[in-house]
C-alpha cells in the first residue's frame, strides 16, 4: 500500500479576519490551483515543528499561536495524503511569497471564488463554522414561544451564530408557525438557521440548512435538495453513520454522547480518545455533543473536533 504523505498546512488569519491563500506552482501536483501554505513533514519532526518551519521558509513568517482546524485523510489515485491543518491567529512578520508564488489575503466568504484541490473544502467549511453549535431545547405551547425566544435572543447576544432549531413534540403546522419566528430573529442577529425536520419543509421555510438525525440520515445517498448551497448537518453516534455522512457530502456532523448526560442516562459515552479516533477518520468537521459546555471547546479542538454542540450548555 502506498504510505501517507503527511502535509501540516496552515489556515493563517489576520487582523481584519482574512485567510491567507498561496497558487500552487504550474509544474507540481494540482499545479495552479490554489491551497492553504504548508508542506510534508520531515522525517522526525512533529505537526507544529513542520508548520513553523514551512511557514517561515514560504512566506517568512514566525508563527505565534496556534490551533488544531481539521485533519483529512485523502486519496489521490497516485498518493494518500493526511491534511494536518491549523488555525494560526496570530504570527510575526510580513507574509510574503519567498519563492516568487501568488499570494492573496481573501475574506471567508471570498474563499467558493477560487479553485482549490479537493481535499481543501472542508477547510473552507471548517473555517466558516463557528466553534459552537447551539440546539434549542423543546419550545414547549404556543403560549411558550415568547419566554423560549427570548432565551433564544439572549443566546445570539452572547454570540451564537449556528442554530438548530429542534421542536420533536410540534405538528407541522406548528413549526411552520414558529419556526419564520425563528429564523427572523436569528437573520437579525446574523446567525445560521437550521431546521430539525424533512429536508422538503427545511426548504420551504426558507432556513439556512437542514439537519439530519441519524435515521433520516439513513435514506439519503446524497445531499438533500440538489442544487440548494445550504448546510446539511447529520447527528451520528459510529464510525458507520460517520462514513455515510461524509459520502452524502454532508457538511458537518455531530457525534455523541462525549460525555454522560441526564436525558440519555443509559447510553456510554464514547470519551474524549474514541471521539479523537473516530474524527482522524472523517474528512468533514465534527462537532462533540453530550455534556458539553463551553470550557470544554479547547478539548474538542486537541481531540480533533470543530467544537461543541449544546442544548443547555449553549442554552
Amino acid at each position: 500500500m502506498t504510505p501517507v504523505i503527511h502535509v501540516a498546512a496552515a489556515a493563517i488569519i489576520d487582523a481584519a479576519g482574512r485567510v491567507l491563500i498561496a497558487r500552487r506552482p504550474l509544474h507540481t501536483h494540482q499545479g495552479g490551483l490554489w491551497e492553504f501554505p504548508g508542506g510534508k513533514l520531515e522525517h522526525g519532526e512533529d505537526v507544529l515543528t513542520a508548520l513553523a518551519r514551512e511557514l517561515h521558509e514560504e512566506l517568512g513568517i514566525d508563527v505565534l499561536r496556534a490551533r488544531p482546524l481539521i485533519s483529512i485523510p485523502y486519496s489521490y489515485p497516485d498518493r494518500r495524503i493526511l491534511l494536518d491543518v491549523w488555525r494560526v491567529d496570530a504570527f510575526a512578520g510580513d507574509a510574503r511569497g519567498q519563492a516568487g508564488q501568488d499570494i492573496r489575503w481573501v475574506g471567508l466568504d471570498q474563499l467558493a471564488e477560487f479553485s482549490f484541490p479537493p481535499p481543501n473544502r472542508p477547510i473552507i467549511t471548517a473555517l466558516q463554522l463557528p466553534d459552537r453549535y447551539l440546539i434549542t431545547p423543546e419550545p414547549g405551547q404556543i403560549k411558550d414561544w415568547p419566554i423560549f425566544l427570548a432565551h433564544l435572543e439572549q443566546a445570539l447576544q452572547r454570540g451564537t451564530s449556528l442554530v438548530q432549531l429542534r421542536a420533536r413534540q410540534l405538528d407541522q403546522a406548528g413549526l411552520q408557525l414558529l419556526a419564520p419566528q425563528v429564523l427572523a430573529l436569528c437573520r437579525r442577529y446574523r446567525a445560521r438557521l437550521l431546521l430539525n425536520a424533512a429536508p422538503s419543509l427545511a426548504a420551504e421555510l426558507d432556513m439556512d440548512g437542514v439537519h439530519l438525525n441519524s435515521e433520516c440520515a439513513k435514506d439519503c445517498v446524497q445531499r438533500p435538495v440538489a442544487g440548494k448551497r445550504w448546510l446539511v448537518g447529520v447527528s451520528c453516534h459510529t464510525a458507520e453513520e460517520l462514513a455515510h455522512a461524509c459520502k452524502m457530502d454532508a457538511d458537518f456532523a455531530l457525534l455523541s454522547p462525549v460525555q454522560p448526560t441526564a436525558s440519555h442516562p443509559g447510553v456510554p459515552a464514547l470519551g474524549w480518545d474514541v471521539f479523537a479516533r473516530l474524527v482522524a477518520a472523517t474528512t468533514i468537521p465534527v462537532y462533540a455533543l453530550g455534556g458539553m459546555r463551553v470550557v470544554d471547546i479547547p478539548t474538542a479542538w486537541q481531540h480533533g473536533g470543530q467544537g461543541i454542540a449544546a442544548i443547555n450548555g449553549l442554552w
